[in-house]
């Protein structure tokens, strides 16, 4: 499964290092959909690179499409491609099997209330152990896949390639669009 993320790169920092391409932020999360720091880091992760964008630009939607909008903590953002292990186990939330199994409403799943989706993902990571991370869908388009990988499921994730992205990049472009920015 090829899947994408978009984040604050330093191009020279090694894949698992500091800001690379394969580094589990863990000691900045706490306010994410999945976030529970306190038992595990992730990675935040969607099936195509457009939604990827989306999920960082969509709070500037009221604002111009500026280079400023593609830095985080001074980095700019990049988008990198990747290849999940095929073993690799995701509970999959946007499966009704699932959801009755596991007794939860898709409105559950979608909200934003942090305080309802970070207890099912600290209770799945509990739970499974063999499990790599959630799938489930994004909330900008119900047609797009997000995936949240546990640190665990890190080891599954091979690096495909990445880039630092512009105003200019195509993928920019089509998010900015997306989203009716400027």
């Amino acid at each position: 499964m090829t899947l994408y993320r978009c984040f604050g790169w330093s191009s020279r920092a090694p894949a698992t290092s500091a800001h690379g391409a394969l580094w589990v932020p863990r000691e900045w999360q706490g306010d994410g959909r999945h976030d529970n720091p306190e038992a595990y880091g992730c990675l935040y992760l969607a099936d195509r690179e457009l939604s990827a964008l989306v999920e960082q630009l969509a709070p500037f939607r009221t604002q111009p499409l500026q280079p400023a909008l593609l830095r985080r903590g001074g980095l700019p953002l990049a988008v990198a491609s990747y290849e999940l292990d095929g073993r690799a186990e995701l509970i999959d939330l946007d499966d009704t099997r699932v959801l009755v199994r596991e007794a939860l409403r898709p409105s559950a799943v979608a909200t934003r209330r942090r305080e309802i989706t970070q207890p099912q993902a600290l209770r799945f990571h509990g739970e499974r152990p063999g499990a790599a991370g959630l799938c489930w869908w994004s909330t900008f388009e119900a047609t797009w896949a997000n995936v949240t990988l546990f640190d665990r499921g890190v080891d599954g994730l091979a690096l495909r390639d990445a880039r630092e992205l512009t105003v200019r990049d195509p993928a920019v472009l089509g998010a900015a669009e997306f989203l009716g920015l400027g």
